[in-house]
């Protein structure tokens, strides 16, 4: 992933936590199939399973590729099943002040890009959102890059050079060691006689 232009899902909450973001009573397996329709659980749902109409995933007006969350996004436990089931709600980036650590490695070990903005910024992307659902943003990974269309403004974000190359790549972390096998090999015949 190089490159993403995409209409956002707002959620303007703070300190959202993985309990939150996929309740506990569904970790009971260990493959990824299934988490994103159980993202945001409790407040996506009835207990009789129908859709709460007033929260934004059930909002047709709000689509896209990209959420935008309110600070301190994905605290709590550390569960990896928080970024399953938002890469598998179909998210390829979450946008937000700040992130927990563990779920923003989590997130991009499955290759969901946090990007942290500054506040301000995200409080103008949540403000243009409410009054055009249909704005977008561009997160530009190779640039670090992120640009609100809506108001033309842009700001960079941080990201591990190594993460980046991954991303870039579409490596995970075995893919990536693999990649560096020659390398890898040439460095060990040169130390064989330190041995």
């Amino acid at each position: 992933m190089e490159k993403i232009t995409s209409t956002i899902v707002p959620l303007p909450i703070e300190n959202v936590d993985t309990d939150q973001i996929i309740p506990a009573r569904f970790l009971k397996t260990t493959t990824r199939e299934g988490f994103g329709d159980n993202l945001f659980a409790d407040w996506r749902y009835e207990k009789d399973g129908t859709q709460k109409k007033d929260f934004v995933l059930n909002n047709p007006l709000y689509q896209g590729n990209i959420l935008v969350a309110g600070k301190n996004f994905g605290s709590g436990s550390s569960r990896e099943h928080a970024a399953w089931a938002i890469a598998g709600y179909g998210f390829q980036a979450v946008v937000s002040s700040f992130f927990a650590d563990i779920f923003k490695n989590n997130a991009m070990n499955n290759f969901v890009l946090p990007v942290v903005v500054s506040e301000p910024f995200l409080a103008e992307i949540f403000d243009c959102a409410a009054k055009d659902p249909k704005m977008t943003l561009t997160v530009d990974l190779k640039s670090q890059l992120i640009t609100n269309h809506a108001t033309g403004k842009s700001e960079t974000f941080a990201i591990n050079a190594y993460k980046k190359e991954c991303f870039l790549s579409g490596f995970d972390d075995i893919d990536y060691l693999l990649s560096k096998k020659e390398l890898i090999v040439n460095y060990e015949k040169m130390s064989e006689w330190k041995y």
